[in-house]
């Protein structure tokens, strides 16, 4: 789910969007992106320059080359059984608190939400898929797109099995590589519910600043949701990029798969 150019090209663990099944959703689910996949000129650090060709989001998955495959666009057929049972289920439910849908007791009903969701252009949703396995065990999604500013979203996470485990870091710094080395964007948020505190953490470890707090900013199964508001900025991502690719190095892991160096909140 996790999403190219640049970013497929790194020796990090590669996170890997691929248009190789299902090239015509792809492309239809990419939409929203590559029509601004660059702004119009921005170059970065607060200058502008002339406009840019846009980049055809889903031609340069397909011609990638990554490594691994880690991602995908979601797909109900091919990722339903899968990540019902990575997220389905009674024994699951704990893993909906925070979250605006679900649980899911049902096959049925979550194949019907995962179908909902493959069709949708924004939010965007990938699969996130287990190595070890080839299953998908999670997704997460680009939303609230706003190319004009160079604006975009990273949400509805879902890590699944693959929480605490190196390859959720994986998937969330190809997202930040796609997002601004790739489409040239200027800033990506992350939004969580304020009691979630797994999320906030995740968020802080990952590079993503806090901004604040919106009280009672949604209604979420009844309730009010106060929402933390975080974001990562194009010239905070370089330094970012550069300590997550060290921790993501495999001789920063012993041969039980265990870190030998922390990844260290951004200062």
């Amino acid at each position: 789910m996790i999403f190219l150019k640049k970013a497929p090209e790194r020796d990090v663990n590669g996170l890997f969007l691929t248009v190789e099944e299902g090239q015509k959703k792809a492309r239809r689910h990419a939409g929203a992106l590559c029509r601004g996949a660059l702004l119009s000129g921005y170059t970065g650090g607060g200058a502008y320059a002339e406009q840019k060709h846009r980049p055809n989001v889903a031609a340069s998955a397909r011609t990638a080359g990554f490594r691994r495959r880690v991602s995908e666009p979601l797909s109900a057929a091919r990722h339903g059984d899968g990540l019902f049972s990575a997220l389905g289920g009674a024994g699951k439910a704990n893993l909906w608190t925070w979250m605006a849908d679900g649980p899911f007791a049902d096959r049925d009903t979550f194949r019907a939400t995962l179908s909902a969701r493959e069709e949708a252009r924004d939010p965007l949703f990938f699969a996130l898929l287990d190595k070890s396995t080839g299953h998908a065990s999670g997704y997460a999604a680009l939303m609230r797109v706003d190319a004009g500013n160079g604006v975009v979203e990273i949400g509805h996470v879902m890590f699944g099995d693959l929480a605490r485990r190196p390859a959720a870091t994986e998937a969330m710094y190809l997202l930040a590589s796609y997002v601004f080395d790739d489409l040239g964007y200027r800033r990506l948020e992350w939004k969580c519910d304020d009691r979630n505190a797994a999320s906030k953490s995740a968020a802080l470890r990952l590079g993503f600043r806090p901004e604040g707090l919106f009280r009672q900013h949604m209604i979420v199964k009844g309730a009010n949701r106060d929402t933390a508001w975080f974001a990562l900025l194009d010239h905070e991502w370089p330094p970012r990029k550069a300590a997550m690719a060290a921790w993501l190095a495999p001789d920063n892991f012993d041969a039980d798969g265990r870190q030998k160096t922390p990844l260290a909140r951004a200062g």
